[in-house]
């Protein structure tokens, strides 16, 4: 019996190992290896795809923060408020949007005292209109002073008036309200084309605007709206009773009201006019006001069956 050293066995036996040592050389004592300071591949795929937003939001807060950027964006918004004001300029020639607020600066006070001039005006003395520094009061203030509140409601008003008259008559549909709305607006802008080109073939100087005639014009909704709704509550006699009424007050209304506008100031005074100058402007004051009632008759009387 060959009682060798463990060297020597070792020696003759090399693919032979200890029982307690470990394949990679290290401690015996260790049995398994130490993975805690190792990352798993999961972990690491989870860690960057955390690091991703952050780090892809780093490259624009560093465009923000870059002074060219802060430039661009001071520059972008100083063009922005220039065509801002550019286009209220442009806008400001054409329609003038600041002289809209006077036409609608009104109140109700102002509102029901101007219904009953317009229904009644025989009793009424002073059609002045009152100026402050050589500018008109706002209508509020002042009776005598043009609005466009009136005409428009008086224009919606009147459009919701005709289509309950058609769906009393079974004749109601959309298309032929659109008609009936587009046919009064349209009227409505021809008259006032008509007058404006009267005034420039009769070289009248005065300061009635566009706005003004437009206002005047769309008083007689008013009248309009009595009488139709005067013939569908009470027949057609109420309605030509009624309209007939409202044709006489506008008229006169126009005529006080236009005449210190067209005529001289000795007309206004109720001197006698001399001159063909001024006799054409008392024609064409009379014209205005005598086609406003064929205007109510024409745009009612189909209403009223």
């Amino acid at each position: 019996m060959d009682y060798s050293t463990p060297q020597n066995v070792f020696r003759q036996h090399p693919n032979m190992r200890l029982r307690n040592t470990s394949i990679d050389g290290s401690d015996g004592s260790q049995l398994f290896d130490d993975t805690s300071g190792a990352t798993p591949a999961s972990q690491m795929g989870y860690k960057n795809q955390q690091a991703g937003p952050e780090s892809a939001a780093y490259p624009g807060q560093s465009l923000l923060s870059d002074p060219m950027s802060n430039l661009a964006m001071a520059y972008g918004s100083s063009l922005a408020s220039q065509g801002k004001e550019m286009m209220d300029k442009n806008l400001d020639r054409f329609i003038p949007i600041s002289k809209l607020k006077y036409y609608f600066a009104v109140d109700t006070v102002y509102v029901g005292k101007k219904l009953g001039l317009l229904v009644f005006p025989y009793m009424h003395q002073n059609w002045e209109v009152n100026y402050q520094q050589d500018t008109p009061v706002a209508p509020r203030f002042d009776v005598n002073a043009p609005d466009l509140y009136i005409p428009t409601m008086g224009f919606i008003t009147y459009i919701l008036v005709a289509g309950l008259a058609l769906g009393t008559q079974n004749r109601f549909s959309p298309e032929l309200l659109g008609v009936q709305a587009s046919s009064a607006f349209v009227w409505l802008i021809m008259e006032v084309l008509a007058v404006l080109l009267s005034l420039y073939l009769v070289t009248v100087n005065t300061d009635l605007t566009t706005i003004d005639l437009l206002a005047f014009s769309g008083y007689k909704y008013v009248g309009m709206i009595v009488g139709v709704v005067s013939g569908l509550l009470f027949g057609k006699p109420a309605y030509y009773l009624s309209l007939l009424w409202c044709c006489a007050a506008i008229f006169i209304f126009m005529i006080r009201t236009l005449r210190l506008k067209l005529l001289s100031e000795s007309a206004a005074e109720g001197r006698l006019v001399r001159g063909a100058r001024n006799q054409l402007r008392m024609y064409l004051t009379m014209s205005i006001a005598a086609a406003q009632p064929i205007f109510m008759y024409w745009l009612t009387c189909h209403l009223i069956r």
